[in-house]
């Protein structure tokens, strides 16, 4: 389908559920200040980034550069900076913390356990997370029930105990389908990885193309895959 396809301008469903998702993030920007947007450059975070700038919702949108993001994520960062005429408050690692994962694994030591991956993560991206949240009163996320199994509960607005902060997920009742349809309706910026068959998009070194066929269906939006990597289940 192409970007100017009516069905995709028309559809009633995701065009409700684009107003609930404005309405919501603008609930937050003016009840829950100071609030931020933790995204994590996914085709969903692109939807919200571009549903808060296009708006002018006083929302923050920051990102964390782990320092080993594949070179096309920061082709987006870069593209979608040009695009929207705003940029990202990025977030880095803190330098010691990396040293010392890399002194007590190896630089390369997340591939040989699952505790090193974990203190991998932990150094490169809950560190800076928990550092960009705290003193906030609330923070948005990019997730959708449909994600996992374990998502089946997520609401639309909930308590996050492990930040303690109100959570909001504006796209938690969206499909896959709805995701990209919003992209490909509204133009908006997304990582080329997805069109390699990406479900998830996080350091390169961690990160996979599916090997299996394309869900049925055609159009090159269903092909693509997506997750939310900075998320309260990845970092919690």
């Amino acid at each position: 389908m192409k970007r100017d396809d009516p069905i995709l301008l028309a559809d009633p469903a995701v065009a409700a559920k684009t107003a609930e998702a404005v309405r919501l993030l603008s609930a937050a920007a003016r009840d829950f200040v100071p609030v931020v947007f933790a995204s994590s450059l996914g085709a969903e975070d692109m939807v919200l980034t571009d549903l808060i700038w296009k708006n002018g919702i006083d929302i923050e949108i920051f990102t964390i550069d782990t320092g080993r993001l594949p070179v096309e994520t920061h082709e987006l960062i870069a593209a979608a900076e040009r695009h929207y005429g705003r940029r990202f408050d990025i977030q880095h690692p803190e330098h010691e913390s990396v040293a010392r994962f890399a002194f007590a694994h190896g630089v390369n030591g997340f591939y040989d356990s699952t505790e090193a991956r974990k203190a991998c993560c932990a150094a490169r991206k809950v560190e800076p997370l928990k550092r960009k949240l705290a003193g906030k009163k609330a923070w948005v996320t990019g997730l959708r029930a449909a994600q996992a199994a374990t998502r089946n509960g997520l609401r639309h607005i909930g308590y996050d105990f492990a930040f303690d902060l109100v959570k909001f997920n504006p796209l938690a009742y969206w499909s896959e389908e709805e995701v990209w349809h919003y992209i490909e309706a509204h133009g908006v910026p997304y990582n080329a990885l997805h069109d390699r068959h990406y479900p998830s998009i996080g350091c390169a070194p961690c990160s996979r193309a599916r090997t299996s066929a394309p869900v049925a269906g055609g159009g090159k939006a269903r092909r693509r895959r997506s997750a939310a990597c900075m998320s309260s289940a990845d970092v919690s």
